[in-house]
């Protein structure tokens, strides 16, 4: 998979984030809900994105999602679309994650059943065609790719919360609060946002060795040498970031203003510092093309112990799309790998 395709499916996706806190992300707390006659009386509201402000007149009954995370945000507020797009990678059987499956089950609305959302495929670009057939009255982009053209489009058929932030950097928080907002739910969105970013801290003071820790998230590709950083406008050094590791300077110091990510010479290997390095490797596959590389070897994470290769791709998911549903699932999964190699480099 080519780095641009990852950059729509990582960072690129496309690629983020089993919970309903338990493998599945969670509604927020009964006691924080908002009634429905005060969801009522919240519109009209008006939401921001990049292409400007849409207004949405009564509270949406019928909602339609595009790309990543949109559907999970959407469910993590306790409300099931009536369409979605399809996962493509880092999915499960059901075109799905397990992490949105638990979500849906919870709901009363598994994929399958009657109640579940249609599913459209997007490998084309944005299925105007299967969203105008769910008859939506609220569209939801906020974390993907859409050009304004899209946009445009895609506001002929109903009122639509465009991109949050450009080429998939929005980052969840932002992503869950547009979406609360629109939905009536502003009070559900701080609080799920409120726990959930509990949730991250209380998981940093509990691994102490992070906030002594520099880390570098990006891409080692063994097979044409090639070396992609990921800058702080990415979900991997955000999710990183807020378990109280430090991204290691180089990278700020070296992208383009406006990039998420940068390329790099794999013979300059040597010059980034840091004791973490976060990559995602093929499924199935071992670090040893990593290690083994005489070049990659000289990156200072990997001679010391502090390389982080994942090879699960809905693992990967969690962290480089990140969702409020695949907060905990990150949490599971990635932490302990996390707090391991940390452990391993610095010696504590």
């Amino acid at each position: 998979m080519e780095f641009s395709r990852r950059a729509g499916i990582f960072a690129a996706a496309a690629a983020a984030l089993a919970l309903s806190l338990s493998a599945c992300g969670s509604a927020a707390p009964e006691a924080a809900s908002t009634s429905p006659a005060a969801a009522e009386s919240a519109f009209p509201v008006t939401v921001e994105h990049i292409y400007g402000t849409t207004e949405i007149a009564k509270k949406p009954e019928r909602i339609a999602t595009v790309s990543w995370v949109n559907a999970d945000a959407v469910l993590a507020l306790g409300v099931v679309p009536v369409g979605m797009a399809t996962d493509v990678w880092g999915n499960n059987a059901k075109n799905s994650t397990d992490w949105k499956d638990a979500k849906l089950e919870e709901l009363g609305a598994p994929i399958g059943s009657e109640k579940a959302p249609v599913q459209y495929a997007e490998a084309d670009g944005v299925n105007f065609t299967a969203i105008a057939e769910t008859q939506p009255d609220l569209i939801v982009a906020g974390y993907s790719g859409l050009t304004k053209d899209e946009y445009e489009k895609l506001s002929k058929i109903a009122p639509v919360i465009g991109p949050v932030a450009p080429n998939y950097t929005a980052s969840w928080q932002s992503v869950t609060s547009a979406v609360g907002k629109a939905l009536g739910k502003d009070t559900e969105a701080k609080s799920l946002i409120a726990e959930l970013e509990g949730k991250l801290a209380a998981t940093g003071e509990s691994n102490p060795v992070f906030k002594d820790t520099t880390f570098i998230a990006g891409n080692l590709e063994p097979a044409d040498g090639g070396i992609n950083l990921y800058a702080s406008g990415d979900n991997r050094p955000r999710f990183l970031s807020a378990l109280g590791m430090t991204q290691a300077k180089i990278v700020d110091e070296n992208v383009k203003e406006g990039e998420f990510y940068l390329p790099w010479s794999a013979e300059r290997a040597n010059e980034l510092e840091s004791d973490v390095f976060f990559t995602w490797i093929p499924a199935g596959s071992s670090t040893k093309a990593i290690t083994e590389n005489k070049l990659f070897a000289q990156i200072p994470a990997v001679a010391k112990g502090g390389l982080v290769a994942v090879d699960s791709d809905m693992d990967v998911l969690s962290v480089s799309a990140t969702s409020p549903l695949s907060v905990q699932w990150a949490i599971d999964k990635v932490v302990p790998k996390l707090a391991a190699a940390a452990q391993a480099a610095t010696g504590k």
